[in-house]
């Protein structure tokens, strides 16, 4: 590749570099959301958790209908039209703060994963055109890593506000603790508003076309989607990737304090989980595909989630933290490892493939109220429990599920 085309490719290489950052930010807020609304509102393990599936929810709503916005509007707009709809999302926390309703917390979180969705239906595309194909693996790793150190910096910003106590011998009212929110969310809203106006305005980002999009050069003789079990089983496979590691990741501040740690302390533990990811993204930037091929990668994976999982229910303390921490590490690299199995030899079917496959973020939605409800009836440690099952399933996939070609 020549310099000059390089040049070509890192202006817009930035911009949505900026973007898997924004995706990062807001979304791995979420674990901090769920401490804070727990302790503001004083709900139990299931309603906390809430904040996820009001969050993921907006991912299935809005699969579909964000590719139909991007056909009529193209995908630069589509990418200012979705932090804009954020930048509503976030705004409606400052209202929801002063009439004290968790509801309309909630609704604030559906509206951002809506603009969030549309964002990333949009740039996505962006990853494997502004480049070679064949090193598409390694931008979406360098982009994973934009999005987990957003995540890192979301925490310990929103952590030392949201879960700060008042002054020492001073218990906050549940009004102030709910005011906290305001001055951080409006700033957020502001950030989105502008980078909007400079995604608009900004002449290094071209059109995505519908070439480019998408890989339909196969034809089948199938004449469903679902005539593909490699997809169907995908499907699923990527439903248990999400919910997994949502619960990993967002329970576990709310998991330290049920075991005695202040909020002060565990309010870090995300951290730990999103510092894990970070090494399992640099070690798919060295290792894959010139070391271990991406099937191989999510089988082994898997089978270090389910041992880490099982130390972790049967220690106690720090070091059951730390184990859920290290998920991130089991985790980092299953997104992009399932995706291309499960898409393998669709053709025609590429797009709505794509579009089901996105769909199942709904995991990251409806598996955390599951363990909300296992947690608020056998506590929060026999709970993740759930995750042997759902890694369980990503090792047949990836060693048997991804080869089926027919029923």
């Amino acid at each position: 590749m020549s310099n000059n085309t390089k040049q070509n490719y890192l202006g817009p290489l930035i911009i949505i570099g900026v973007l898997f950052f924004v995706f990062g930010f807001v979304t791995w807020v979420n674990g901090t959301l769920i401490a804070f609304f727990k302790k503001a509102f004083n709900l139990d393990n299931t309603s906390s958790l809430l904040v996820t599936f009001a969050f993921f929810i907006s991912y299935t709503v809005m699969a579909i209908p964000s590719s139909i916005i991007l056909k009529k509007v193209g995908f630069k707009k589509g990418m200012a039209l979705g932090l804009g709809i954020m930048a509503v999302g976030t705004l409606t926390f400052v209202p929801a703060a002063k009439m004290a309703s968790y509801p309309f917390f909630l609704f604030g979180l559906f509206t951002i994963g809506i603009g969030l969705t549309l964002l990333q239906t949009a740039s996505n595309p962006y990853v494997t055109i502004l480049g070679p194909r064949e090193s598409a693996a390694q931008r979406i790793s360098i982009m994973g890593i934009a999005n987990k150190i957003a995540g890192i910096l979301s925490q310990r910003f929103f952590g030392s506000i949201l879960l700060a106590g008042g002054s020492v011998g001073v218990a906050l009212t549940s009004q102030q603790e709910l005011d906290k929110v305001t001055v951080p969310y409006l700033i957020l809203t502001g950030v989105l508003v502008v980078l909007a106006i400079l995604i608009l305005l900004s002449k290094g980002l071209p059109e995505v076309s519908e070439e480019q999009d998408g890989n339909e050069a196969q034809n089948s003789t199938k004449t469903s989607v679902f005539a593909f079990p490699s997809l169907v089983l995908g499907l699923i496979t990527l439903f248990c990737y999400v919910g997994l590691e949502v619960i990993s990741g967002d329970t576990i501040i709310s998991y330290g304090i049920s075991l005695g740690f202040p909020e002060s302390e565990a309010k870090d533990f995300g951290q730990y989980t999103l510092w894990s990811m970070l090494l399992g993204y640099v070690f798919g930037i060295v290792l894959i595909p010139k070391y271990v091929s991406q099937q191989t990668w999510l089988k082994l994976s898997s089978i270090l989630g389910i041992a880490i999982t099982l130390v972790s229910l049967f220690t106690t303390g720090y070091v059951s933290v730390v184990c859920i921490a290290v998920l991130g590490l089991s985790n980092a690299i299953m997104w992009p490892a399932i995706w291309p199995l499960a898409i393998d030899g669709l053709g025609k079917f590429t797009k709505i493939g794509s579009a089901l496959l996105v769909m199942m973020i709904a995991g990251g939605a409806i598996l955390p109220l599951l363990y909300g409800t296992l947690a608020d009836s056998f506590g929060a440690q026999k709970a993740y429990s759930l995750l042997i099952p759902l890694y369980l399933f990503i090792l047949y996939f990836a060693t048997i599920g991804y080869k089926k070609k027919n029923w």
